[in-house]
This record gives C-alpha cells, structure tokens and sequence, in this order.
C-alpha cells in the first residue's frame, strides 16, 4: 500500500466508495452530485424570473427541454474531444451511453441546454435573454456542486503538491478504492492539486459576482449570462492547464484551455456590443382581476370568481417592458399600453382623459348619438317637396336659425359641426338640387351624425 508523504502535516481525503447499492439499483455520487446541482440553478433561476414577472412554476416547463438537452449536449462535446476512448484500437462504443462513469463537458451542456432552454422560451412567449440573464448566478452554483461528484470519483486533480491542502487519491475500479490484502485503500503516492476544489471554489466566486453586479448595474439583453461566461471560462483557463488527466492537445495545448479562450472572447464581444435596460414580463391572456377604489365598500367586491377552479392560471403569453412600466403594473395591475397611434390635431382622445371618465359621455355626446327617430326624422325630411322641407325641419314659430337653447344652439357649440360635410350619408348629397340644398341646410343645424 502507497501512503501519503510522510512529510506533509495535512491533506485533503478521497472518499473510498463512490457508488452504494440500494438492492439492485446502483446510486451514485457523480449523479447525485448532478442532480443536486440542477436542483439549486432551477431554485435560482425560480426566483429570478419570478422577480421578472413569469408565472410561478415556469422554470420547470423550461428544465423539462433544457436539463435533457445539456446532458446529451455535455455527453456529445465530451465524445468528440476523447473519441479514442469509445472508437478505435481498444475502444468500446457502447460506452458512449455510460453517462455514470463520467465524461460531461460543461461547454456542450450549456450549448444543448441553451438548445432546449429556446425552444421552451418560445413556446411560453419568454425573451432567451431574460431566462438566460435569471439562470446567470444558478448555473455556476450547479457547477460547483456537480463539482463534488468529481472528488468522489478520485478524478480531475493537478500534479504533485506538498501544500497543506493536497489530496489523496485512491486507486478507483468501477466506483469503488481498490485494496490490499489487508483490507485498506490504496492510494496513489505523494499528494496532488485539487483542480476540482479549485473550479468549485471559483465558480463560488463567479456566481458571486454576477449576482452583485447584475443587482448593481441592472443587466439586461443576455449580459449576465455574458458576466458568468467571462468570470467561468477566466477561471477554467488556467485551472484546465494545472491538470494532468489525459487530454487531447492542439499545438501542444489541451483543448478545453482554446475553448476556454475563445468562448472568453466571444462572451467579452456580446457584453461590450450589446446594449439595453433589463427586461421584464407582463402575463398576456390572464383575467384581470380589478382592486377595490380606495373607501368602497367591501361588498362590491365580486367573490364568486374566487376559488372556481383550483388550477393556477397559465398566461398565453408575456409582453417585454421596461423596469418602470413593470414596477407600475405590480403596484395597479394596469399593463402599460401599446404604443399610441397618431392622433389629429383638435381632437379628443380616450388616454388624454382621466381613467374613470374615458367611458363617460358627456352632454354633447349624448346628443350626437344617432339612433332610429333621428334616421326616420331625416329621411322624411328628404323625401318632402322643396317648400315644406325647412317648415318642417323645425318646430311651427320658430325662427329659422333655431332657438339658441335648441339643437342648432347646441350643434353650433360644438367645432366642426358646421360649415362642412359629415358623415351622414344624407349630407353627403346636399348640393345635387335645390330642394336637398335646403335639406342640407336644415340637416346642418341639427347635431352631427357620427359612424357608429
């Protein structure tokens, strides 16, 4: 049996057994790591959306595409990097699918799992910015737990190392420490770098930082995730140079360390290039559900929609807006409108009016309603010869320019309601002969049909 250096007066242990059996069924620690690791970047990323405006419970329709895509992902970029383990002299391919003896790379699990992470963003409405920006501080988190899974594997360590915290290796056969005849682990000799530690402690670090600085600088249009992948592959860089595990090497370089440097770089461009406020979420397709005015009473309060259905409502979709128009509509529930479109000069729009009168006809408009009598009124006057049409467009004694407490009086007041045509059909045609000249003219001093 190997022994640590006797020289040294600390060490970091190896656990012994990776694998414990449960009857037939093999649990292992790699993909317990894996899976606690999943579990705290979907919790982080929970509240993060949440905060944003997306419905409870979104992020688990996004982990059901993104977490499968990310494992195949990581197994495929793993693959392609050492085939001469699955293909080839003394390969086994059918140890391609054998995802528990390890082998994920982290580069091919955030590309498949940002593959599936889409397609569940279009399908529920959402921006991949802003599922890409909440996930930012999770998913180094969820690294430096999956992390964990390496360590009880005895796997992913530097070289040789005489500092406090060097750690001992077992010699591993299908999860568990090989042993003597005495019955004791084997270890490998002298004491090695932790790499894992390193990367663990460091994504610690990154998850930190993205999360003060996205709270300072509010972050938006992908610019977190940017943050996260510059402070990762930062730290990968030269973690990935310290370990001595076979590699495969370009220009006598490991590969993940160019990966590392040029992922760097692409992440640098994106976060110096892209500019905008963060983003946020507004459910489209919710019913809206109306706050009491302040010192009503209680009672008009409808209830019985309260506890119908005891499902959570899905929204069809979400509207982006700005942290302003967001914090306005947490406070009232009013959405922000749509952009406005032109309106003519003079006229009245419903947004210029106060929120509670912008369904509340006043007077003059009560009067420009257009209903049966009227239409009757002028048709019958249309149809009367030239003489009798003005006698009988007003009442009998009244004068011909109408009372002013009359309709004239009231059509007079109102801009625009005469000296042009309107859109009565009837007016349209009053210069065609004398007589609909005149109806014409008696149509004008009565209120202005409006289309209906």
């Amino acid at each position: 049996m190997s022994l640590a250096s006797p020289t040294s007066l600390a060490a970091i242990p190896s656990p012994s057994n990776a694998v414990w059996q449960l009857g037939p069924i093999p649990i292992r620690a790699y993909a317990l790591c894996i899976i606690a690791g999943i579990v705290v970047a979907c919790w982080v990323t929970e509240r993060r959306l949440r905060q944003r405006g997306a419905a409870p419970g979104v992020v688990l329709d996004i982990a059901v595409w993104a977490v499968p895509a990310g494992i195949i992902g990581a197994r495929i970029y793993h693959v392609i990097t050492s085939p001469e383990q699955y293909f080839g002299t003394g390969g086994e391919p059918i140890k391609v699918f054998f995802i528990h003896e390890g082998g994920l790379g982290i580069w091919g699990a955030v590309a498949g799992g940002a593959v599936g992470a889409w397609i569940a963003a279009r399908q529920l409405g959402i921006p991949l910015t802003v599922v890409a920006d909440a996930l930012a501080p999770g998913l180094p988190l969820a690294q430096a737990i999956g992390r964990l899974g390496n360590w009880f594997n005895n796997e992913l360590y530097g070289g040789r190392t005489d500092l406090p915290w060097g750690l001992e290796i077992h010699r591993m056969d299908g999860g568990q420490a090989l042993r003597d005849e005495a019955g004791q682990p084997i270890l490998e000799e002298g004491l090695y770098h932790p790499t894992f530690a390193y990367e663990l402690l460091w994504n610690v670090g990154v998850a930190a930082m993205v999360y003060f600085l996205d709270r300072k600088l509010r972050l938006g249009r992908g610019r977190a995730f940017a943050l996260y992948v510059m402070g990762y592959t930062a730290g990968r860089f030269w973690i990935e140079m310290m370990r001595t595990d076979e590699a495969n090497t370009i220009l006598g370089v490991r590969v993940n360390v160019w990966t590392a440097a040029l992922v760097f770089l692409g992440a640098l461009i994106y976060f110096l290039r892209v500019r905008g406020p963060r983003e946020y979420l507004i459910p489209v397709g919710l019913p809206s559900v109306a706050a009491p005015p302040a010192g009503s009473d209680v009672s008009q309060v409808d209830l019985s929609a309260k506890g119908a259905t005891t499902e959570p409502a899905v929204p069809e979709g979400y509207r982006v807006v700005g942290e302003e128009q967001f914090a306005h509509w947490r406070r009232t529930g009013e959405a922000p409108p749509e952009a406005a479109a032109p309106v003519d000069a003079g006229s009245e729009s419903a947004p210029d009016r106060p929120a509670g009168e912008a369904s509340a006809p006043d007077q003059s408009d009560m009067d420009d309603v257009v209903t049966p009598s009227k239409r009757a009124d002028e048709a019958s006057v249309l149809d009367r010869p030239a003489g009798e049409a003005a006698t009988a467009a007003r009442p009998q004694g009244e004068p011909s320019g109408g009372s002013a407490g009359g309709p004239a009086g009231l059509a007079g007041e109102r801009p625009g309601s005469v000296g042009g045509p309107t859109d009565g059909e009837e007016t349209g045609s009053a210069s065609d002969s004398p007589a609909e000249s005149t109806a014409g003219e008696s149509a004008a001093a009565r209120p202005a049909d409006r289309d209906s």
